[in-house]
């Protein structure tokens, strides 16, 4: 099967105030992830998907991202043929990491991507 080039944009173009929805795993999370993401598994966005829409409306783009980029490419080709304004976000949280962009966790430790 054959996918379609799926829109994509570097972590470090993320806007500030960008929509970021973080499609990895709990304890990928828990480890770090971008301040004020949406966070729904891979597994979970289409029985979320009214979530997602809700917290979205108004954000215009959704950013989506995961570890390295499949995962989120994945969702993003899935968001699109529901009629959504998505990207993957190139390199995932590695890239996002790379690109200086700021990490934190819910406890407050050291945040990391794993």
């Amino acid at each position: 099967m054959h996918f379609a080039q799926v829109p994509a944009i570097d972590a470090a173009e993320v806007p500030k105030d960008g929509f970021l929805l973080d499609v990895r795993e709990d304890e990928e999370w828990a480890a770090g992830h971008a301040e004020g993401a949406l966070h729904i598994p891979m597994g979970q966005v289409v029985a979320r998907y009214g979530e997602l829409t809700e917290a979205a409306a108004g954000a215009g783009r959704v950013h989506v991202v995961c570890r390295v980029g499949g995962r989120s490419a994945q969702v993003t080709q899935y968001l699109v043929a529901q009629g959504l304004d998505a990207v993957n976000v190139n390199g995932g949280m590695l890239g996002w990491e790379a690109a200086g962009r700021p990490l934190v966790t819910d406890g407050g430790g050291t945040a990391a991507v794993i």
